[in-house]
């Protein structure tokens, strides 16, 4: 049995190639701090700070906290920390500052931190899901209440703010309710808690006893899903902009590479690129002068029209026009016996069935898959 965690899912549900890399191979990169990750840290160690403070009746002023997180930034902040949107005229200082604020609200708003009682601060164990395989749990802020409520909370420092039907479905928290439902015999309820900080905002939400046993399985199958994959394809997003792993996947090295000066390869895309865009303007241009020849052909009453080497003939001609509902003209052919004269396999149904695994073996032993290539062209 393995150890699966939110995250580790998660990048598997993101690109199955990544997951493959970082889980399967091991394969070690460098990983840069992104100044995103640096503050958000900082953050979270001034929470688990402050409540730590509190409960050895330490000192919990804001102004304690402030130096906190100064002292925290000034020792630990390097220029190695990755600015991602430094093009954006975003620095250091304006990540420090958001932290700061962030911190602020926090203690303005929710002093003197005796909502509930505190039992534990970045709290990790396991727990073992239906199919034997364990469940890392890492909870932020464990708490409870007199009346049998216990709240996993988990700080965001995130700028995207989170909606009624995404903590509803959320599993990372969700699955942590699991654990904490095994752990104390008097659970009542357990609340799911989102410090949404960077909206000085409490998000609140809340699992029933079906919904976790639903989403144990689900976890389950997906689980299987991974442990049965044999390609692990990649799985190309915005996210590609921010992997570690772009210098050995096939979908970004040559990008990487391309940096580095001239390229065989960026010149054959380049005059591709180039060939294709004529294209695309001649097959308009020629669409338009057809339109013309047509016209003039029409306007003077004729069918053949002279160039200087080349002559047009304009040739007027019939189609059959189906009706978008086919339905009765099926049923009409049926009916007299000739429908199979005209009925066809639709190829890209059965090639797209027998990609996806859907198609039935016995039809697919009587095929053959081989490979192809193709080239798409798009921006970088």
């Amino acid at each position: 049995m393995a150890v699966y965690s939110h995250s580790k899912i998660s990048t598997f549900e993101t690109c199955p190639y990544k997951y493959k890399l970082k889980y399967i191979d091991k394969v070690k990169v460098d990983i840069p701090t992104t100044i995103e990750a640096f503050m958000g840290d900082l953050v979270h160690q001034c929470l688990k700070k402050l409540y730590e403070d509190k409960k050895f009746f330490r000192e919990v002023s804001k102004q304690s906290l402030i130096r906190f997180y100064e002292d925290l930034w000034g020792k630990n902040f390097t220029n190695k920390i990755l600015i991602a949107k430094a093009d954006q005229g975003l620095t250091a200082e304006n990540y420090f500052l958001m932290g700061l604020k962030f911190l602020e609200d926090y203690y303005d708003t929710y002093k003197p931190f005796d909502e509930w009682k505190i039992l534990g601060l970045e709290t990790q164990d396991m727990i073992t899901l239906p199919d034997g395989n364990k469940w890392h749990v890492r909870i932020d802020k464990l708490a409870c209440d007199d009346f049998g409520n216990y709240y996993v909370c988990d700080y965001k420092t995130s700028n995207r703010m989170k909606d009624k039907e995404e903590v509803d479905s959320d599993r990372q928290l969700a699955l942590y309710s699991v654990w904490v439902r095994e752990k104390f015999k008097d659970v009542k309820s357990v609340k799911l808690v989102w410090y949404m900080l960077a909206f000085n905002k409490k998000i609140i939400s809340e699992r029933s006893q079906q919904e976790l046993e639903k989403l144990q399985e689900e976890v389950c199958l997906k689980i299987k899903e991974i442990e049965s994959e044999k390609d692990f394809p990649r799985k190309p997003s915005s996210l590609c902009n921010y992997c570690v792993y772009q210098e050995i996947c096939p979908s970004f090295k040559h990008f990487v590479r391309s940096k580095e000066g001239p390229d065989e390869g960026k010149a054959l895309v380049d005059e591709y690129s180039k060939i294709r865009s004529e294209i695309k303007r001649l097959r308009e241009k020629e669409g338009e002068l057809k339109e013309k020849i047509i016209g003039f052909a029409q306007k003077n009453s004729v069918d053949a029209i002279y160039g200087t080497n080349s002559r047009c003939s304009v040739v007027e001609s019939k189609r059959l026009v189906l009706p978008k509902d086919k339905s009765e003209i099926i049923r009409a052919m049926k009916e007299k016996g000739i429908y199979d004269n005209f009925s066809m396999i639709s190829y890209p149904k059965l090639n797209s069935a027998a990609l996806s695994g859907s198609l039935d073996k016995e039809i697919l032993e009587k095929c053959s898959l081989e490979k192809e290539f193709s080239v798409r062209v798009s921006s970088n």
